[in-house]
């Protein structure tokens, strides 16, 4: 997706997109990842539910990556063609929803809610940064990743992270459910 998003602009172009895309959504990610439980109280929900909700999303995202299509849960080709026309490409659809969307949020307020420990809830700050450092190095090479991988590679590599992350979606929904009907059972 960001190699075609970009396919017009200049090296220095890309890197720049690149990097402003990649700090906005990092930055996003931390202040949900700080404040995830703060929001969860504010609105009355509990992290199984959102769990559930998570792991249905997720599960949409994983389907549409074995696929091979672009997420519905992300973005669509009409917001796709109008974004090619704009100059804030890196906000939308780069940095939001591409690199952070509804399912990296939920699933960033999960892990940081459920961390056991202090060092578990720093390990997910550090598996944050470096999911987005390994983001800008991807964009930054881009264009010599699809040269190496090609089009065929690329679908391949997306279909078995998809099949990952239908894996994650489906324990986020079994352990939000089992959760509510334990919850209830205690309630009963």
């Amino acid at each position: 997706m960001f190699v075609s998003l970009t396919s017009d602009k200049t090296q220095d172009e890309k890197n720049t997109l690149a990097t402003k895309a990649v700090l906005l959504a990092t930055f996003i990610a931390l202040f949900f990842a700080l404040t995830g439980q703060m929001i969860l109280n504010f609105f009355g929900i509990t992290i199984d539910t959102l769990r559930v909700a998570g792991g249905v999303l997720l599960f949409v995202v994983a389907f549409d990556m074995i696929l091979a299509k672009v997420s519905r849960e992300s973005i669509t080709e009409k917001e796709i063609d109008k974004s090619m026309d704009r100059s804030d490409l890196w906000v939308f659809p780069i940095a939001i929803p591409l690199l952070i969307g509804p399912g990296t949020i939920t699933t960033t307020i999960v892990l940081m809610v459920t961390a056991a420990t202090f060092t578990h809830a720093i390990l997910v700050i550090v598996a944050i940064l470096l999911t987005y450092l390994t983001s800008w190095i991807m964009f930054h090479y881009s264009r010599r990743f699809y040269k190496l991988l090609g089009y065929t590679g690329m679908l391949v590599i997306t279909r078995l992270m998809g099949l990952l992350l239908a894996a994650i979606a489906v324990n986020f929904i079994a352990v939000g459910i089992w959760n509510i009907y334990m919850s209830f059972q205690g309630t009963v």
